[in-house]
């Protein structure tokens, strides 16, 4: 039984554009850059902030707890503080549906909302940040309900009496409309202007920053808080941000057309089989269970964690083997990295650079350490970089070119570093940031070093995951503070905030920081 449907990259680009009006006549005749904002809170000039990192945060309560809001408020001594929050992706779950933002980002998230002391009164599409949220998309943010889904909500037959199960997966009558939900949440919805006046008066109003590029969109806190596009960039204290949508250059690196490659095709569909079969086993395991005992809902906590990692990884070889998926790549986006480095390195005024996406390329979580997205990604990244670092040249000083890549997908708090890969992603440090309110993930039984054609590319420095059997199961759910210190050369220092689940009790605490 499928639970989420991904629709077709192809499909992901065109309906976001259209939602911007990408390249509209009236936005290129007034030269405004659509990828890039000013955040406008009157402090950007100053060489010192802080900022929060969340991922992977938005389903509801859990069996008995609800670990988004205990993130939430977890961060909240820290809100005054730092001046923004990046969000690596993974909004809402399990399909992006505009049903849950109410209960799955909202709520959860009041204290940065205008109007967050009656959360009920703000309409998903209407948010106003007092503190800039700054997402970016993840899967579950582009996904959809599957046709059987569907049209059994909209007959008002609740989807979880078609389970054969208890297991709450946040899902209610849709999906996310291939991203429509995301896109009315947190983009500036151009599409949404039917007039030509309406759309210039608006452009007029909203698009008055300039830049090197051309005029671009003011971000103000309290007053306008959309972003240009699903991908972006923007300037703080000297510090280059870019933020990606890593779900349309994900695809997976085509299958060779070998007898190998058949032999391979032919495991990955016995193992998708074995997959769909334990799948639903775990699914009438759960039927048998009553979420009121506190033992059985513990059990009924983790059976969701194995659906849905199930879930992922049958998605992952799904597109492994549709030749179709396979023949979309967003190029577009990717030559825009690639320019925008270039830029950037040339910019005496810039002193750092971190970039941000959903889909980690380095992360040894249990699940995502090889699946065929984070090879894919891995590859597409090292490309852009390596065709910088030509351009570049000696101008870098010994420096890697990106200070810092942030990430989600793996349901855990890790920081890795790469050694040297032979290519240009050398010597970054990689930090993943996706374990802020869904269920999470085990380390990988392999250890911390990361290998590559038989060379030792990566090293796992800490890992924050479930942990533990039975009484002693841990659940360390966790978010970042980040301080970015002055100088010509910024250094990072990281405050892992955590959040743990244990013997049905909340332990909150903050790990010792560590510099970058």
């Amino acid at each position: 039984m499928k639970l989420v449907s991904d629709p077709a990259i192809a499909d992901k680009i065109r309906k976001m554009n259209q939602r911007v009006r990408w390249q509209d006549p009236a936005i290129v005749e007034r030269g405004i850059d659509q990828t890039q904002l000013v955040l406008d809170d009157q402090r950007s000039e100053e060489p010192e902030f802080s900022f929060l990192v969340v991922g992977d945060s938005g389903s509801g309560g859990h069996q008995g707890h609800n670990p988004q809001r205990q993130v939430a408020e977890l961060m909240q001594p820290h809100h005054q503080e730092c001046r923004f929050m990046l969000h690596t992706g993974d909004v809402i779950y399990l399909v992006g549906s505009s049903e849950y933002y109410q209960d799955n980002f909202i709520k959860p998230y009041r204290e940065f909302l205008l109007g967050g002391e009656y959360p009920q009164r703000i309409a998903y599409d209407r948010m106003i940040f007092k503190r800039p949220i700054l997402p970016v998309p993840g899967n579950h943010d582009y996904y959809d309900l599957p046709l059987i889904f569907g049209l059994a909500s909209l007959a008002t037959m609740p989807i979880r009496r078609l389970l054969p199960s208890k297991l709450d997966f946040d899902v209610g009558a849709h999906g996310s409309w291939q991203g429509d939900a995301y896109a009315k949440a947190f983009l500036d919805y151009l599409k949404a202007f039917m007039l030509p006046g309406d759309l210039a008066r608006h452009l007029d109003e909203h698009y008055t920053a300039k830049t090197d590029t051309g005029r671009c969109l003011r971000y103000q806190p309290g007053r306008f808080t959309r972003l240009p596009n699903r991908y972006y960039s923007f300037r703080y204290a000297g510090i280059d941000f870019f933020a990606l949508d890593s779900n349309t250059f994900n695809a997976p690196l085509p299958l060779p057309a070998t007898q190998e490659g058949d032999a391979y095709r032919q495991q990955l569909e016995k193992q998708r089989d074995e997959l769909e079969r334990q799948k639903m086993q775990f699914m009438e395991e759960s039927a048998k269970l009553n979420p009121d005992n506190h033992s059985e809902a513990e059990q009924l906590d983790d059976l969701q964690q194995r659906v849905s990692q199930m879930e992922e990884m049958i998605v992952d070889i799904n597109k492994q083997l549709d030749t179709d998926y396979k023949t979309v790549t967003d190029t577009e986006q990717l030559e825009w990295l690639k320019q925008r480095l270039i830029e950037s390195w040339n910019t005496q005024e810039v002193r750092g650079r971190i970039i941000y996406f959903h889909h980690p390329p380095y992360v040894t979580e249990a699940t995502k350490w090889e699946q065929a997205q984070t090879l894919a990604v891995r590859d597409r990244l090292r490309s852009v970089l390596n065709a910088v670092a030509e351009v570049v040249g000696s101008n870098r000083g010994g420096r890697p070119l990106v200070d810092l890549v942030l990430n989600g997908h793996a349901h855990c708090l890790e920081h890795l570093e790469t050694l040297d890969t032979g290519s240009a992603d050398s010597h970054i440090h990689w930090i993943v940031c996706g374990g802020s309110g869904h269920s999470l993930r085990r380390h990988r039984t392999e250890g911390p070093d990361l290998m590559e054609d038989q060379k030792l590319v990566a090293h796992s420095h800490l890992f924050i995951g479930r942990n533990g059997y039975g009484s002693q199961k841990r659940r360390p759910y966790s978010c970042l503070r980040i301080d970015v210190k002055g100088g010509s050369t910024p250094k990072f220092i990281v405050r892992p905030l955590v959040a743990e689940w244990y013997q049905r009790e909340w332990h909150n605490y903050e790990m010792q920081p560590f510099r970058i």
